[in-house]
């Protein structure tokens, strides 16, 4: 390729493995810029390789249909689908259209990690490379599956390569991608070109010739060719490039004869670079196939390519240029041609047919679109859902209907993360619609959305106003819309929400349907105010949650559980929903982070981590900042409490580009907490101090009604050990006074050992013994074992060693199961002065060697899981869990996997899902 040399030279190392750090590359440039040519090149090398290769081109027509480019992609190994597990099997199976349709809502990620095991076996045992071609025009959800897969394909030979016009959006997959774009060929190259064409223009011509084509490759081919072929034939005046090429090309068609003209256009309406599909649909319509002779006048006009049973344009422009240059009635033609010839075996092809063939409104396409929305929903499509509903709505006769067709098209397009999509939706209804009920369904379709952005102040007042809107002739939806305020009022801690959120329920009517939803609002705006009456309330709640079978309902009551300090009950809920229901959405949920902070508490750390897997992969698919923020920031402290100092600093780094620190004080308060902590565990006392320092303001009040709490004690500890303990006496007492007597068993414990720390030594004992005296605190474990170290330490400093000794057992027992490294050498220093038989064990040190990731593989492996269940747990692929592992063994010592259990058996890895029952 002329004047491609370094860009190939780039694809031809990628597709070799010589870089294992870059395995994705997005090729991105304006039409015609040789991104098609490029990554032919690569895939001809590839397989010249021993490389197998997979390949999926977008499709305008196509980019409806749910799942269409994933169909197109894994057509080649659809049989090794049948070898994945059967609940992963039939996942993919259903999003694809190749099996029975599961039962329930569609689950995402196990679609992903279905296509992530599928990939990873394609990749054995030559290496794989995927190829997306104008991916602008590929469907989301194959999108979203993909972007899910690949950024959890560690160890496989994979290498994908993306080709994308420059200015149109790749949801997902074009997010923190490495990105090469074409530019424009110089003017040696672009005389280089020309001279390898067959009449290659010279003089004046040739300067125009370049002039016009600006460096664009295919612009120099097809002006040359023009020019050769119909000297000064251009179009008067100058136009867009591609505006240029399309003139070019449909000059050409005009040449052809009729029959082949023909083709072109129920090509063009057919639109599908699946070769399979293409074969189908030209037979079905009674079409001859590639290899028939009534393709070569096209062909040898450059306007098609035939290979095997595959005929397709030589450029998306040619597919523009010949469906444009035909008249509308020959346009409208064509697609009920092809819908007839479709018929029933390809419903959503020929609903979209019968859609751009409609003059005007169609009752009877209006209802096929939804029957195709239906469907792609039921699969989990939910941009092609919305696209369907959104065409119905064009073609409703009825005005009320096409209102209600956008307000559904919104709800869908919700699950996309496209605000901007779901606000056009919504604006799109009330400008059709004075129903009362549509329009208030409307603003609660966009307000669920915008509740997950990092506009909070913005979003807050638009959903309160909303609220007060419909308070009176919609309670259910304002209800809803306060709902959504309040989750914006947590994320972003300002006070002034709280009187908002409690002047709009005033006004709504106080009846016994939404009374949970009611009692949610106010513990998450303000968890303090009225604690034992939203206590009572709770057990009732939660019990009629399950009996209901709602899993929403319930994780949304394990999250004022959780607020509540009832950490207890916010397990058990939580439990309930992910293990009996599932109850994983398309879309976080408002405070979805509650629920690792909730492990966090419980003492299951891993499985707290795998809760910020499973947020951060539904969250990044989607674009939502502000919930991979809050994921990161609560992974980011358990990693500073179980020492990875380096990595915990990392990940809250990464939290903090993702937010505003003033906009978000939940996450910043959290981050600030993994950074104490991190330092804490370096013994930078000071630096620790000033990163909790930070949780509170000024005047030391919480920076945070909610998040600043925790961070009590952590503060005291290190200002005793900074020297700053007045400083920290003033803010504990302050936030004591504060809190008042309606402070949970919890933060009152926090308030104790705070004062226990930063009391003189001869006042701190009443502290301890209060911090310690509720039985139900040793639910949380990290916190207590924490404080029975502080308060052993000050018996032992007090002579008092026999009493200090139980103590540090307990402690030491539970750093150890938690992996608290920094806390267990500490107590274990603590415990030999105390004169305990505490020697050294190998295999903490061994197991410190490994990385956070590698130590959740041997914990999970050492419990009897699989690779691949593994893998389905922390959303890695079988190979990755398999390397992994192969890694660990000879840093611990073993050589099989039936020796982890005993070499583990009472070490951190086996504090995992059920450790506290």
């Amino acid at each position: 390729m002329i004047g491609r040399k370094a860009e190939l030279e780039r694809l031809f190392r990628m597709v070799n493995g010589a870089s294992a750090a870059e395995r994705v590359l997005v090729l991105r440039g304006d039409a015609g810029m040789g991104k098609s040519a490029l990554l032919d090149s690569a895939m001809r090398w590839a397989r010249a390789s021993g490389v197998r290769v997979l390949r999926a081109e977008g499709s305008e027509s196509e980019a409806n249909l749910a799942y269409s480019g994933l169909h197109q992609l894994l057509r080649p190994v659809a049989a090794a689908v049948d070898r994945l597990p059967e609940r992963q099997r039939t996942a993919l199976a259903d999003a694809l259209g190749t099996g029975p349709a599961a039962e329930g809502a569609p689950d995402l990620m196990l679609i992903g990690i279905a296509l992530l095991g599928l990939l990873s076996e394609s990749a054995d045992p030559q290496p794989l490379l995927l190829v997306l071609d104008d991916a602008q025009w590929l469907d989301r959800a194959s999108l979203d599956a993909l972007a899910f897969a690949v950024k959890r394909l560690d160890a496989e030979p994979v290498t994908l390569l993306i080709g994308v016009r420059t200015g149109d959006p790749l949801p997902t997959l074009g997010r923190h991608w490495p990105t090469l774009t074409l530019a424009p060929l110089d003017a040696a190259a672009a005389g280089r070109l020309l001279d390898q064409q067959p009449q290659s223009p010279t003089g004046r011509v040739r300067d125009q010739v370049v002039e016009q084509a600006a460096g664009n490759p295919l612009a120099l081919v097809e002006l040359a060719r023009a020019a050769a072929t119909s000297p000064g034939g251009s179009p008067t005046g100058p136009l867009p490039l591609t505006g240029e090429l399309e003139w070019i090309f449909a000059t050409r068609l005009a040449e052809l004869p009729a029959f082949a003209a023909q083709l072109l256009l129920l090509l063009a309406v057919m639109d599908t670079a699946d070769a399979a599909v293409l074969a189908t649909t030209l037979a079905a319509a009674g079409l001859p196939g590639a290899e028939d002779t009534a393709w070569r006048p096209a062909e040898e006009a450059g306007l098609v390519r035939r290979t095997g049973r595959t005929v397709r344009f030589a450029h998306p422009l040619v597919r523009s240029a010949v469906y444009h240059a035909a008249s509308r009635d020959a346009r409208r033609a064509a697609h009920l041609a092809l819908a007839d010839a479709l018929g029933d075996d390809a419903p959503d092809r020929r609903a979209w047919h019968r859609a751009a063939a409609a003059p005007g409104p169609d009752a009877g396409v209006v209802a096929a679109l939804e029957q195709t929305a239906d469907r792609a929903r039921r699969r989990g499509g939910h941009a092609a859902a919305a696209q369907a509903l959104q065409r119905a709505a064009d073609l409703a006769p009825d005005r009320a209907d096409r209102a209600r067709l956008l307000v559904e098209a919104a709800a869908a397009a919700v699950f996309t993360g496209d605000i901007t999509w779901v606000d056009e939706l919504a604006t799109a209804a009330r400008e059709r619609t004075d129903d009362a009920t549509l329009l208030a369904t409307a603003a609660v379709h966009s307000g669920r959305l915008a509740a997950l952005t990092t506009a909070h102040t913005v979003v807050f007042s638009r959903l309160s106003r909303a609220a007060r809107q419909w308070a009176a002739t919609d309670p259910d939806a304002a209800l809803d819309l306060i709902a959504g305020a309040a989750v914006v009022r947590f994320y972003s801690g300002e006070d002034t929400q709280r009187q908002e959120i409690g002047s709009v329920l005033a006004q709504l009517p106080q009846d016994e349907p939404s009374a949970w939803l009611r009692a949610w609002v106010r513990a998450v705006s303000d968890p303090a105010d009225g604690r034992d009456e939203l206590l009572a309330l709770l057990p009732q709640l939660l019990s009629d949650a399950e009996r209901t079978r709602v899993p929403e309902r319930l994780t949304t009551l394990a999250i004022m559980a959780w607020l509540l300090d009832e950490t207890s009950l916010a397990v058990s809920a939580f439990d309930t929903a992910f293990d009996r229901w599932q109850a994983y959405g398309p879309l976080p949920q408002g405070l979805g982070g509650a629920a690792a902070w909730a492990y966090v508490e419980y003492g299951r750390w891993e499985q707290a981590r795998e809760a910020c897997a499973q947020i951060t992969a539904s969250a990044s698919a989607l674009g939502l900042d502000h919930a991979v923020a809050c994921a990161t920031a609560v992974d980011a402290c358990v990693l500073a409490f179980q020492g990875e100092a380096a990595r915990a600093r990392s990940r809250a780094a990464e939290a903090l580009a993702l937010i505003d620190p003033l906009e978000s004080r939940s996450v910043a308060v959290y981050v600030r907490r993994a950074l104490g902590a991190a330092a804490g565990a370096e013994g930078a006392y000071e630096t620790a101090y000033d990163q909790l320092r930070l949780t509170f303001t000024a005047e030391g009040d919480p920076v945070h009604y909610h998040a600043s709490w925790p961070a009590l004690a952590e503060l005291a500890a290190a200002a005793v050990r900074s020297g700053r303990r007045d400083e920290a006496s003033s803010i504990v007492e302050r936030a004591a006074r504060r809190l008042g007597d309606g402070a949970s068993p919890r933060r009152r414990a926090l308030i104790s050992r705070a004062r226990a720390l930063l009391a003189d030594p001869e006042d701190a004992e009443p502290h301890f013994r209060a911090a310690l005296a509720d039985p139900a605190l040793e639910r949380r474990p990290f916190e207590h074992a924490q404080t029975l170290l502080d308060h052993a330490e000050w018996l032992r400093r007090r002579r008092r060693i026999t009493e200090a000794r139980p103590l540090l057992t307990t402690a030491l027992e539970t750093f150890q199961r938690l992996g608290a490294r920094p806390w267990e050498e500490r107590a274990r220093a603590e415990s030999r002065a105390a004169g305990l038989d505490v020697a050294a064990s190998t295999t903490p040190d061994a197991l410190a060697e490994l990385s956070p990731q590698q130590r959740q593989i041997i914990g999970l492996a050492a419990r009897g899981l699989t690779n691949r269940e593994i893998g389905e747990r922390l959303f890695l692929s079988p190979r990755t869990v398999g390397s992994h592992l192969y890694r660990s063994f000879p840093k611990l010592g073993i050589t099989a996997r039936s020796q982890l259990r005993d070499l583990i058996e009472g070490t951190p890895l086996v504090a995992t899902a059920g450790s506290q029952d």
